[in-house]
Order: structure tokens, then C-alpha cells, then sequence
């Protein structure tokens, strides 16, 4: 008998049964999980080390990248995924890559909701069996013969869809736009069943994360729907891929790798999608305007356009994007929708006196492990002034700890003239006070390099924009790195001719500085990086919590000055800048 029964939702459908690994903390597939082994690797997180494969994995949320999907996707079709998935809150990106691998390749795994109260009461549980709707848990595995009955995909795709259909769906859902239209539809409407939404919307533009190559399944993937002869149905951008394309053979990268991350991107383009190749398309013409219903991934671009531009988007996870966007149609439930854009968290920040860049990304890491999924409104800044790369910095690093698809800052983003506006004009559900000693301690969780040695400056996650270029050649100029510093910008090709133009590129050159473009960090390794470099150094809060797991290096956090003078001397001061010194003034809270 089991010792625990749980009632649960399923997400995706199926049955399982495992050694349970529980955990009370979201977890990020992409840049957290080893896609060939199933390792644990982001190494800020409990789990970190732990062997994922063949155990009912309990996770409160997932968090972080929109690329989780597709991680999970390459570790069901290689052999290494998780039995099954428990979650305490619904979850949208790990769901989707079960459902793509159950959809098109006919592979998969459960994933059930059982709410937070019931969640904790797995904690101490040892095995985990999913069946007939139930989570059970037995301190042994039972010795019954019980074994898991594939899901019968047929039927769950025939069962009758509560989401109501235009005639332009049912044409796309019946076949007559091709095949690769037909599944997609059959996606997007599973997609909006597991979301509660009962209709859809149309979609101005899409932004594809998908186009990131995690592994074999990722082109596979692409191939398919190409084979089927997919064709995008709006205007539709990439995200930043990983190689650059141009150059990826000079900068010594494995064939074996760049050949089928180029193909990729190709595959992408292949079905009418902009050679974009950015992760930061809010720097484009087409950025969308406020109001305008898209569909976005990529984590920090779409915390920068709901939160900073206003448009509206979901944070869609790699494959249901191209999904919707080969059918212009998208599910109306979350930050589509006026109320799903609201606010529940209230953080008040006491902002020092003398900021630098440095600040806003730490805020946004420390507020989205604070926030989870709930949306937070930041009060306190409002005499602060933060910049677009301030609020671009904010968000990237906010997306990598928060599963949250959006913030609010009293008196800066356009959502939130007050408080109680981005509130709804409701009480906030959790009121939390930041104070130094909270922040101090994200840096130190940041700066994870126990050696002031350094061998690499990297900068541009997110991408750099035009006027980061100007900053960084006004901080270097008359300056020239160290020989044995390697100092290197990732930007869009877009970015690059622009501050070619304006003479940003050859000073930059001039001092040492290295250019990457349609790549970004999270994606690049050896040789890129190099192999003698032990410890790097950053100004991007995102990059500084996956480059222990993606790339083996520890990391030492700063502002772009910082990393600047690092550069020139070879070694990082380790020095705190002065806005967390406890004797700073501050200019005061909301």
C-alpha cells in the first residue's frame, strides 16, 4: 500500500513509476541540466550533481530558459530524461517538450500538478508511482508487477477540444495548409487546454528560441516540420544561434557541432523566418509597440517586451513558438490578457546612492528567486533613472531565477505609473523589503571565483546594444588590454554594422576587444572561451549564474568599468563597488 495518494492534474499524459529526486526550488532545463547525461549542472541549485535520468523528478516550477523544452525533448529521444514529472504549479515548458516528443515521435513522459500543500508532502518520499490520475509514494518500490501503460496518442488528440475554433483553425486542424500546419495546430491547442485558455488570438509577429541547437533532436525537429513543408504565416525573427554562422569554421569550432547548429538556423530560415540571429530582438525595427499581441521566447526577451515595451507575449517555450507561428494563432490566457499582467508581489528597494550598471542586474537575479512565478512590482527606484541596458540587464537576469514572464518598476516601466496600478488596485499578497545585506549576499553567490586570476572579460548576454558599444569605447579608449586577457562581445549582426559605423568596432578593436556575433554566451565553449582561462568576468547576472555549469568556470561579477580595469590588469580587485558599502547613504524608499 502506498504510504501517500495524491490526486493530480495531468499535464501530459502517461504513466510512470522511480526513485523519487525531489526538490524545493525551480529548476532551468537549458544551462541546468546536461542534455547527454542528465546531470544536474547548474551549480547554484540543491539538485546540482544529481543524475536525473530514470527518477520521478518533483520540481515546485521550472524557471529560466525557454530552451528547457528543448532539453527535455534531446533527453527523452537520448535516453536520459526523468520518468516522470511532479510539479506544485503548472508548468508550460517542460510540458511542451513531453508533448512534442509525444506528438511527433511518439515518445514521452508524464507530467502532473498536485498543488504546493501536497508538493511538501512528497519531500521525504523515497518512490513515486503515477497512475489512473494519482501520485503515489511508498518508502519501498512495491513488488507488485505493476508496469506503465503507453498514453494512447490517438485518442488524446481525437478527444474533443474544449478551446473554441474559427474556420481558419479548423482548416489548419483538419490539413488543408499541409501537415506541418496541421500538427502545430494540434500543439498550440494542447498547449491551451493545459493553460485553461477557451479561445484563441491572432499573433502579429514571433520571436523562436527553437532555433538554439541542443542536440540531434533539435534539427530533427526542424527537419520535420520542414519535410512537412512548414511556412511561417507572420513576420518571424531568430534568436541568437550557436555558432556564428559566418565564422564558426576560422574560429576553430568542431564541425561536429557547428555543421548541424549552422544547419539550424538554416532550417529556420528555411520556412520564411528573418536571418535575425539575436537575443536581444527588442533592439530591431520590428520590436513590437505597446499593446501588440506576439509571441516571444527566449526568457529575457520576453521579460523585456511585456515589462519594458508593453506588447504583449507569453513566455513560450522553444517549439511552441514556430508552432504558432506556422499558424498565426496563439492560446488568450496569461500576460495576453489584462488581468494576467498584474502584479502580486510588492518589493520595496531602498535604492543607494551611486549606482552603477552593476546594480540593476543583481536586483533583477535577487527579485526573481524572490518572485517565483509571481509578478513583482518594484518600488523605490523611481528617483533612480535605470536605463534601457539598466532594464535589459534587470530582466535577463530576473528571467534566469524567476519562471515570471514580467516585472513592474513604480515610475519607469509603462504598466506601472504607481503602485496600485500594476497591483490591479488590489492589496498586494506579499509585501518584501530589500536591504543591502540581502543583495550582498546574490554577489557573493555570484562571484564565485576564489582567485583574482583572469583569462576572459565576456560581455553582451543579452546581446550588446549600439550604445553599450559606445560606452565600453569610451571606457577603453587610450587603453590596451592585457596580452594574456581575452575580452569578447557578442552582439547582432544588426548592432555590429551599426557601431561599425559609428567607429565603435575599430576602437574597440584597437584595444584588444573581440567580436562574436549570431551567437551569444550561453551557447559558446572552448575555443571561443579560452582553454587557459581558469576564472572570467562579467557584467551580465545571467551569464554569471550558467557559466559555472555550462563551461567550468568560476566567475567573478562586476560593472562594465570593473571589467574594464580587469582587462587592463589581468586580475579582478574582488573590491565591492561603493553602493553596497554599509556606510553609503541612500537616497531613500517608497
Amino acid at each position: 500500500m502506498p504510504e501517500l495518494s495524491i490526486h493530480a492534474r495531468s499535464l501530459v499524459a502517461g504513466d510512470a513509476q522511480g526513485d523519487l529526486l525531489y526538490a524545493d526550488v525551480g529548476l532551468s532545463f537549458w544551462g541546468g541540466v546536461d542534455p547527454f547525461s542528465g546531470e544536474v549542472i547548474d551549480r547554484h541549485h540543491p539538485l546540482s550533481g544529481q543524475i536525473i535520468a530514470g527518477r520521478v523528478l518533483a520540481l515546485p516550477s521550472g524557471r529560466g530558459s525557454c530552451t528547457g523544452s528543448s532539453v527535455l525533448l534531446e533527453l527523452i529521444l537520448n535516453g536520459h530524461a526523468p520518468a516522470a514529472l511532479v510539479v506544485a504549479q503548472p508548468e508550460e515548458i517542460l510540458s511542451l517538450g513531453a508533448l512534442v516528443a509525444q506528438t511527433l515521435f511518439e515518445r514521452g513522459l508524464p507530467v502532473v500538478c498536485v498543488g504546493e500543500e501536497a508538493f511538501a508532502c512528497l519531500r521525504d518520499k523515497h518512490y513515486v508511482r503515477i497512475a489512473d490520475g494519482q501520485v503515489q509514494a511508498f518508502d519501498l518500490p512495491p513488488d507488485d508487477g505493476w508496469r506503465p501503460a503507453p498514453p494512447d496518442l490517438a485518442r488524446q488528440l481525437a478527444r474533443r477540444s474544449g478551446v473554441a475554433l474559427n474556420d481558419g483553425d479548423r482548416a489548419l486542424l483538419e490539413g488543408r495548409h499541409g501537415k506541418a500546419a496541421q500538427v502545430a495546430m494540434q500543439i498550440v491547442l494542447q498547449m491551451a487546454e493545459l493553460q485553461g485558455a477557451t479561445e484563441l488570438i491572432d499573433i502579429a509577429q514571433a520571436h523562436i528560441d527553437g532555433c538554439i541547437y541542443t542536440g540531434p533532436a533539435s534539427l530533427r525537429f526542424a527537419r520535420q516540420l520542414l519535410d512537412w513543408g512548414a511556412a511561417v504565416r507572420v513576420p518571424t525573427t531568430l534568436n541568437a544561434i550557436s555558432v556564428d554562422q559566418r565564422r564558426w569554421r576560422a574560429q576553430d569550432i568542431d564541425p561536429a557541432f557547428g555543421e548541424p547548429a549552422s544547419a539550424l538556423g538554416d532550417a529556420y530560415m528555411a520556412m520564411g523566418a528573418q536571418m535575425s540571429f539575436t537575443c536581444a530582438p527588442y533592439l530591431l525595427d520590428s520590436a513590437p509597440s505597446a499593446g501588440e499581441q506576439v509571441v516571444w521566447a527566449e526568457s529575457n526577451a520576453v521579460v523585456y517586451a511585456n515589462s519594458v515595451l508593453g506588447a504583449r507575449t507569453q513566455k513560450y517555450p522553444d517549439y511552441l513558438d514556430i508552432c504558432i507561428a506556422l499558424t498565426g494563432r496563439a492560446p488568450l490566457t496569461g500576460c495576453h490578457l489584462e488581468q494576467g499582467r498584474r502584479a502580486t508581489l510588492l518589493v520595496e528597494v531602498p535604492a543607494p546612492a551611486g549606482l552603477d550598471d552593476a546594480f540593476y542586474p543583481l536586483l533583477g537575479y535577487h527579485i526573481g528567486a524572490l518572485a517565483g512565478s509571481q509578478i513583482p512590482v518594484i518600488a523605490g527606484l523611481e528617483r533612480s533613472a535605470p536605463s534601457l541596458d539598466d532594464l535589459k540587464a534587470f530582466g535577463a537576469a530576473f528571467a534566469t531565477t524567476s519562471a515570471a514572464p514580467m516585472f513592474h518598476i513604480v515610475g519607469v516601466t509603462p504598466e506601472a505609473a504607481t503602485a496600485e496600478q500594476a497591483l490591479g488596485g488590489e492589496p498586494a499578497r506579499q509585501t518584501v523589503r530589500l536591504g543591502r545585506q540581502d543583495l550582498l549576499a546574490s554577489w557573493r553567490e555570484l562571484n564565485s571565483a576564489d582567485s583574482p586570476e583572469l583569462g576572459l572579460v565576456s560581455l553582451g548576454n543579452p546581446h550588446f546594444s549600439l550604445s553599450e558599444c559606445a560606452t565600453l569605447a569610451r571606457l577603453c579608449q587610450g587603453r590596451r588590454k592585457h596580452r594574456e586577457v581575452a575580452l569578447v562581445i557578442t552582439c547582432g549582426r544588426h548592432v555590429h554594422e551599426q557601431a561599425r559605423q559609428a567607429g565603435h568596432v575599430a576602437a574597440l578593436e584597437a584595444f584588444g576587444a573581440q567580436f562574436v556575433t549570431d551567437t551569444c554566451w550561453c551557447m559558446l565553449g572552448e575555443p571561443v572561451l579560452p582553454v587557459t582561462a581558469k576564472t572570467l568576468m562579467t557584467n551580465s547576472g545571467k551569464y554569471a549564474h550558467y557559466a559555472p555549469g555550462l563551461v567550468g568556470r568560476k566567475v567573478h561579477f562586476a560593472g562594465l568599468a570593473a571589467c574594464v580595469e580587469a582587462a587592463c590588469s589581468g586580475q579582478a580587485s574582488g573590491e565591492l563597488p561603493a553602493w553596497l558599502n554599509p556606510a553609503t547613504p541612500c537616497q531613500g524608499a517608497a
